[in-house]
């Protein structure tokens, strides 16, 4: 998986949409699917980040991107199904999902955990996957391949205390991609795993260890790989399966494992 090499445009006619698409390991996936010839969906917060994102991968593959600002902080039930009706209007399916957004949240022992930042941690981590997934799914089903990647955490597997609501939301993440993917396992072709791309040199990283030099990590850049291996024809077996980006590459950290996000 991690050497994987696709032939040029392999994700042609793919449409493929992407949270958290602003920045980080969205923003990676954008640039590097528009290599392989992908239709891309990119959401974000900033409209001026997704603009500048828009602009680079339209140099790669004219014509072929449609972004869509959203805060999912504040976001109603009604904004993802006004997503789901445009798409409905620009696109016969939806060929994969890629979930990027989310936000570290306060690193602080639960006692003093405040109630608002819990909800809208929650809110952007989790509610706002289940609403787009939940109204996205009949055009994923329309397509002969879809594609579903939650992106998790360590924390998200084995918690650690100080890791909050992040911890808390990543967990619940997985929760939801199992549930789905055992519900569409034997009705469609979709498939849905998560991917848990450890320590990468993000924004977020930074944010939550704001001590480590940033050059110990590698850049999202190393994860593309897998990710467009899980969008290939030799993935079509990997369901409901928590993938660990570790595993498949152990050699390229630095740093002890228990400092991973």
């Amino acid at each position: 998986m991690f050497t994987f090499q696709p032939p040029l445009n392999f994700l042609q006619d793919k449409t493929i949409m992407i949270t958290g698409a602003s920045d980080g390991i969205g923003k990676c996936c954008a640039l590097y699917f528009a290599q392989y010839g992908a239709n891309l969906i990119l959401l974000g917060r900033s409209k001026a980040k997704l603009e500048e994102v828009y602009d680079l991968v339209d140099k790669i593959k004219p014509n072929s991107t449609v972004i869509h600002p959203l805060d999912f902080g504040t976001a109603s039930e009604l904004n993802y199904k006004e997503i789901a009706a445009s798409l409905e209007e620009q696109f016969f399916a939806l060929d994969g999902l890629v979930h990027c957004a989310g936000i570290l949240g306060p690193r602080t022992p639960i006692e003093f955990y405040s109630a608002d930042d819990w909800e809208l941690t929650m809110r952007i981590n989790v509610s706002a996957a289940f609403l787009l997934t939940k109204y996205l799914l009949p055009f994923l089903k329309k397509s002969m391949d879809g594609r579903v990647v939650f992106t998790s955490s360590s924390v998200g597997r084995k918690a650690r205390g100080h890791w909050g609501a992040y911890a808390v939301s990543k967990f619940a993440l997985e929760g939801l991609m199992q549930v789905l993917a055992d519900e569409l396992d034997n009705t469609s072709k979709i498939r849905i795993n998560s991917l848990n791309p450890g320590g990468v040199r993000t924004a977020m990283r930074r944010t939550a260890y704001p001590a480590e030099n940033p050059s110990a990590n590698p850049p999202p850049e190393v994860l593309m790989p897998l990710y467009l291996y899980l969008f290939s024809s030799e993935s079509r077996n990997i369901n409901g399966q928590a993938l660990n980006f570790k595993d498949f590459n152990p050699s390229i950290y630095s740093r002890p494992a228990q400092s991973d996000e």
